[in-house]
């Protein structure tokens, strides 16, 4: 929720409040600091329903520090929400506003639908005015906010599946570890069902049915149960699809998998060509920039739908482009007419983000496209294609002119 100025001021006077954070600059700890609070407040381990929010330039009893609320401060923090160390990614507006007589930045962060919310693999929640770190009571907790139908399609339940189709040891040896922070888990304090629960690979402890992220990460046989789960690859010799095809293949399996075996692909099929004119010595660089291609795929991984369809993700390599196709148009914030823009994003599996962010296959949220284009301008290739309906995203890429 906004609020208003006058509301503004009086969470900012009121010092007992833990819905309120207060900071007089965005140096030293600061930035980590604040993101802990952010992370607390998507929480909102006591049930308040209302946002938090964290004052900029503010001292500990609510007066003006008199910062400077810079444009440079205020993308700053909006990086909060993209940087990937807060997962999933928290609902925060950023602004600056005049408050007690004074500009400060405004941080209002919103609870979240789906926690707990980790920054740094640690769970944070308020206590009274201060921050913590969550018990397995707490968590347990945030694990029951948990609603049916308020929460996103990747963390629903599969009710067709059991925990035995649950790769347990990925899930310990690959998942947990890079999911969850050292001396989290070597307190040792929770069970298997917890903690597939806590990083919602399963409903919950009590009722241990997987979800569609747990499927789609550490599925033993995915496509049983998810059967648009895969990407269809298919190289055509020609530029159009009736052509000979000279390789065609389906791959599946856990996303890590996919994406890996799908990057291999790619590799094998790209070619490196000779520029023997442009300077003393001959220049060798790939047709396709290796970064361009895998930000494009695995956005499609990420951003496709998984409902109401068996549709794979289409990569089709021709001679002279190559074709990225992902079931499921734009979603939320971003358009068909805003597709694309710098720092414009949104989660129509805001978990599955979550996931491929621990398994290192995401960045920074919101940057793929900008680092696909910023590759393909660096090899010389001409700015990726897209044409976007409500249906699919098809993502078109050329080699060189």
């Amino acid at each position: 929720m906004a609020y208003s100025i006058a509301e503004l001021e009086a969470m900012l006077a009121d010092i007992e409040s833990d819905l309120v954070e207060r900071k007089e600059t965005f140096k030293g700890d600061a930035p980590r600091t604040v993101r802990e609070a952010v992370c607390a407040f998507a929480n909102d381990l006591p049930n308040h329903c209302r946002s938090g929010v964290v004052f900029i330039g503010a001292k500990e009893d609510g007066t003006p520090s008199a910062l400077a609320v810079t444009d440079e401060l205020l993308r700053q923090l909006a990086d909060i929400k993209t940087d990937g160390n807060i997962l999933p990614p928290p609902s925060l507006s950023v602004a600056k506003c005049g408050v007690r007589g004074a500009d400060m930045a405004v941080i209002t962060v919103a609870p979240a639908d789906s926690p707990p919310v980790r920054y740094k693999g640690r769970i944070h929640i308020r206590v009274g005015p201060r921050r913590g770190i969550a018990s397995a009571q707490d968590e347990r907790i945030l694990n029951e906010k948990r609603r049916h139908r308020d929460r996103p399609f990747d963390v629903q339940p599969v009710t067709s599946a059991s925990i035995e189709d649950i790769d347990r040891r990925r899930f310990e040896s690959e998942y947990l570890p890079a999911a969850v922070a050292r001396e989290i888990l070597e307190a040792n304090d929770r069970s298997d069902e917890q903690r597939l629960a806590a990083t919602k690979m399963i409903l919950s402890a009590e009722e241990p049915c997987p979800t569609l992220l747990g499927l789609l990460v550490l599925g033993k046989t995915t496509r049983t149960f998810v059967p648009g789960a895969y990407v269809q690859f298919l190289r055509i010799e020609g530029t159009e699809l009736d052509e000979p095809a000279v390789d065609e293949v389906a791959i599946d399996g856990p996303v890590a998998d996919m994406i890996r075996r799908l990057d291999e692909k790619l590799a094998a099929h790209n070619r490196t060509r000779v520029d023997f004119t442009s300077g003393p010595r001959e220049q060798r660089a790939p047709l396709y920039p290796v970064v361009a291609l895998q930000q494009i795929t695995r956005n499609a991984i990420l951003h496709r739908t998984y409902e109401s369809t068996h549709a794979p993700v289409r990569v089709t390599w021709y001679d002279d482009r190559i074709e990225i196709l992902s079931p499921g148009g734009p979603y939320g914030a971003v358009t068909p007419e805003n597709f694309g823009t710098p720092g414009l994003t949104d989660y129509r599996n805001p978990n599955l983000a979550e996931a491929m962010r621990v398994l290192g296959y995401v960045q920074k949220f919101g940057g793929g496209i900008v680092a696909a284009r910023n590759a393909l301008q660096k090899n010389g290739n001409p700015p990726p294609e897209f044409r976007v309906d409500q249906g699919h995203v098809l993502a078109v890429v050329r080699p060189p002119q």
